[in-house]
């Protein structure tokens, strides 16, 4: 186990070094209290959600792996929650899905209410945790030919949209229960296998749906509605219906949020040489912070170049008011608690490296033409002792340091994890 002194005096020396180029170490540490990370569910049980029978998981969504202990009910999923919040620096949200409401019977989504998720308002509250919200458009009959909001039967279209404004309704209260806004994020599943015949129809009956579900005027205070593109998924490999460039489209039109996730497009395009962009013409951006190998795998999120390169995108344009960092990955390969609180302490160590730059220097070098320096600087950031700072943030943070936090999970694992009886995922 790392030592309180010998911690105390490794941040003290990269204090010393900080500040010989012009960085406040202090003043970046107290920005990080401003950065909420919102923790998805659904990495703790394999994205099954608590609806009873629905059927298998599906619609490009994929879950591999078949480690023990998935969380099985609402219970066992706050206690696996409770535990990672523990092990992560800082005060963090979680992100819900409609199919985590706790009922009592059949209740089908277009007939969800505020009064399935109350179970979730008390323990956030409990926590001190927001909420935020997801409409699940996935995993379900009506979605099994891979249709819902732009299906061409006006039966299903009509279900959907119905599930969509319930859930808007639910996020407002949410939103309301707890003091700020819970976000609402849009994604569907809808596209095509093969080549379409017509591209245009389905995008239109797709904003036609959208307006529907955004006509009740509710209040920004409560809740906020988020869009998310796609390139393209399993099932939908040739034709996505909700494009970067539908969505992007839609969001300014409609003064809607923007969701980017890091999965959703072309294996070496980037989110965050979009964060810049997008920010010029949508209020507000929803990232979905995620680890694509190959495809939209969602692995677990390490610390990469690209990682890197979103929260250095968000502190160099000073972004933080408007840019919502969410999480979305789900690996049953591994324990469940761990990924949470590998993907997320990653998230916030790379969200630290960006406040700990010496971004004012690095523009005005820029602004100056002196590329030279500029290059030299950045290049000297990288071996600049980040880690130090960290392990200082974590301990007083009153959370573990280093790789002390995989005891605890351990032990859970030995003590709770290993108690229930496995439930196989995809393969």
């Amino acid at each position: 186990m790392t030592k309180p002194a010998s911690i105390e005096s490794a941040f003290q020396l990269a204090k010393e070094q900080y500040q010989a180029i012009g960085v406040n170490v202090d003043a970046a540490l107290q920005r990080m209290h401003d950065i909420a990370i919102s923790v998805h569910c659904w990495q703790g049980d394999d994205v099954s959600g608590f609806e009873g029978d629905q059927g298998a998981l599906g619609n490009g969504l994929a879950v591999t792996g078949n480690y023990p202990g998935r969380a099985r009910t609402p219970a066992e999923l706050r206690s696996d929650l409770e535990l990672a919040y523990s092990l992560i620096p800082g005060k963090h949200r979680l992100n819900l899905h409609a199919l985590y409401g706790e009922f009592d019977g059949p209740v089908d989504r277009d007939q969800i209410g505020i009064e399935h998720f109350q179970g979730w308002i008390d323990w956030s509250r409990s926590q001190g945790v927001s909420l935020d919200f997801n409409p699940s458009y996935f995993s379900h009959a009506n979605a099994a030919d891979g249709f819902t909001l732009a299906h061409p039967d006006s039966g299903i279209r009509q279900f959907w949209i119905d599930h969509g404004i319930a859930c808007r309704r639910i996020a407002a209260a949410m939103g309301k229960a707890q003091g700020n806004p819970c976000l609402d994020n849009f994604w569907v599943p809808d596209g095509y296998k093969d080549s379409p015949a017509c591209r245009k129809a389905p995008r239109e009956r797709l904003a036609a749906s959208l307006d529907e579900i955004f006509a009740e005027n509710l209040s920004p205070e409560h809740t906020l509605d988020a869009v998310e593109c796609k390139l393209f998924g399993i099932g939908s490999e040739s034709y996505v219906v909700g494009s970067h460039e539908f969505y992007m489209g839609y969001a300014i039109s409609r003064n809607k949020v923007l969701c980017l996730d890091a999965g959703h497009f072309h294996p070496t395009e980037v989110i965050s040489d979009k964060i810049s962009s997008v920010l010029m013409y949508v209020p507000e951006l929803l990232l979905h912070v995620s680890r694509g190998v190959r495809w939209d795998s969602d692995h677990v999120v390490t610390y990469s170049d690209e990682l890197q390169a979103i929260m250095q995108e968000i502190i160099r344009g000073d972004y933080l008011d408007r840019v919502h960092i969410g999480l979305d990955f789900f690996d049953a390969s591994i324990n469940r608690v761990a990924a949470w609180a590998i993907g997320t302490r990653n998230t916030l160590k790379a969200a630290l490296a960006a406040l700990l730059e010496p971004t004012e220097t690095l523009q005005q070098l820029e602004r100056e033409g002196d590329y030279t320096a500029r290059l030299v600087l950045m290049e000297e950031q990288k071996t600049m002792p980040l880690g130090a700072v960290w392990d200082h943030y974590c301990q007083s943070s009153g959370v573990p340091v280093g790789a002390e936090w995989l005891q605890r999970v351990r032990q859970y694992e030995q003590a709770t994890l290993s108690q229930r009886s496995n439930h196989s995922a995809i393969v």
